[in-house]
């Protein structure tokens, strides 16, 4: 029968006696613990911020956008030819069965001023169905109504980006900002929503009622043209049914031949946020894969060492198997300090993985987030580390045989 607290007493003292050895031999595992715990961290948090920011822009979204121009053979991209309208919008709405909302846009980049402060933004006339398309929140007053969108009432929504530059800490609504000195009542501020993947402050912004800026901001070239049509599909399932039935819908409106190109342009958005966030979740994998290289690396330093030990512990293997030590008993020494050289080097690398995440977090401003579940992995996988590297040497020294070990010099 194994003498299982003799044979761990054994293991203990001999890692005690040899302890800058045995801190080297750890070294190994903590390095890869840590590294494999920032850099999940950082993966991790990667892909956080990704799908925030796909939730920002709000979900099952597709952008519909006008033609585009050619003169002498140079084509001038998507947007340049005005082809889309408020009557495509309604369409749309009216007949795709895969289309939730719709909201149109027609804007610009406009001066807004209050009292002696001024500031540019981006102004967006559209219509109250926007804050449904794009998910966004008030945090506080209330939205333009369908009535003052047809009379053209003079009111707005605020970013949280303009309020601070305008208003600081006062509070914007009720307050009046003129925009090319056409003055307008301001009925609600918007919630923050941060950055876009592309880095654009997306709270850099007002919404007015689109009536507004296609007679009195901005213009247009005929009546009811928008610039942008937003459309939020029924789900994510309904977004390739949706994307089918606009296209078929806007060609059958704009009375485009079977051989004539699109005058118009649909993006899936939600797809394009998605496809990002997928890479960032591999990205995530990559750098836990390649950290945990160190790991393995550590448990082959871990082997290397144990084999040193039972080359100069021979005469000593020899005394205890001579006095009645088994073969397991052998085994189960090394193997144990093997075990526990790779767990105490995985509690200290789990504290360093996790210190090193919060001082990149901090001082990087790069977002971290620690999962428990990577960081009972790694301890987890510290531990098989250990018993698989440190089997070999176990099972090397068990096979020595009593009497030519004890010769051993």
């Amino acid at each position: 029968m194994i003498n299982i607290p003799s044979t761990l007493k054994i293991s203990f003292r001999a890692l005690r006696v040899n302890k800058m050895r045995s801190a080297l031999t750890m070294l190994g595992i903590v390095i890869g613990v840590g590294a494999v715990i920032a850099m999940l961290a950082v993966g991790k948090g990667a892909s956080q911020k990704i799908a925030d920011q796909i939730a920002s822009i709000g979900s099952n979204l597709l952008i519909i956008l006008p033609g585009s121009t050619s003169s002498g053979g140079v084509r001038m991209g998507a947007g340049t030819q005005p082809t889309l309208t408020m009557g495509d919008t309604e369409a749309i709405l009216r007949e795709c069965p895969a289309v939730a909302d719709v909201a149109p846009e027609h804007g610009g980049i406009a001066q807004i001023v209050y009292g002696n402060q001024n500031w540019a933004t981006g102004i967006r006339g559209t219509t109250p169905n926007m804050l449904n398309v794009r998910e966004w929140q008030l945090a506080s007053g209330r939205v333009f109504t369908g009535q003052e969108v047809k009379s053209g009432g003079k009111v707005c929504l605020l970013g949280r980006t303009v309020v601070d530059n305008l208003f600081g800490n006062i509070d914007a609504t009720g307050q009046v900002v003129r925009i090319k000195k056409v003055p307008f009542i301001v009925i609600g501020v918007l919630e923050a929503k941060g950055q876009s993947l592309t880095g654009k402050d997306q709270d850099d912004t007002i919404f007015l009622p689109i009536t507004v800026a296609q007679k009195q901001l901005f213009g247009t070239q005929f009546p009811g043209m928008v610039r942008i049509i937003h459309v939020k599909a029924k789900s994510t399932e309904d977004l390739a049914a949706a994307e089918k039935q606009i296209n078929e819908l806007l060609r059958q409106r704009h009375r485009l031949g079977p051989k004539q190109e699109n005058d118009f342009t649909v993006r899936n958005l939600t797809q394009l946020m998605q496809t990002q966030e997928q890479s960032s979740k591999v990205m995530a994998l990559l750098l836990g894969a390649i950290a945990s290289v160190s790991l393995i690396v550590g448990g082959i330093g871990i082997m290397n060492i144990m084999l040193v030990s039972v080359t100069e512990r021979t005469r000593e293997i020899g005394i205890r198997m001579a006095v009645g030590a088994k073969t397991w008993d052998i085994r189960l020494q090394f193997i144990i300090e093997a075990i526990t050289l790779s767990l105490i080097g995985g509690v200290i690398g789990i504290i360093l993985g996790v210190g090193g995440s919060k001082i990149l977090s901090t001082f990087a401003e790069w977002p971290t987030i620690i999962s428990p579940f990577y960081v009972v992995l790694a301890f987890c996988f510290s531990g098989l580390v250990g018993i698989f590297f440190g089997f070999y040497p176990a099972y090397k020294a068990s096979l020595l045989d009593p009497i030519d070990a004890l010769r051993y010099e």
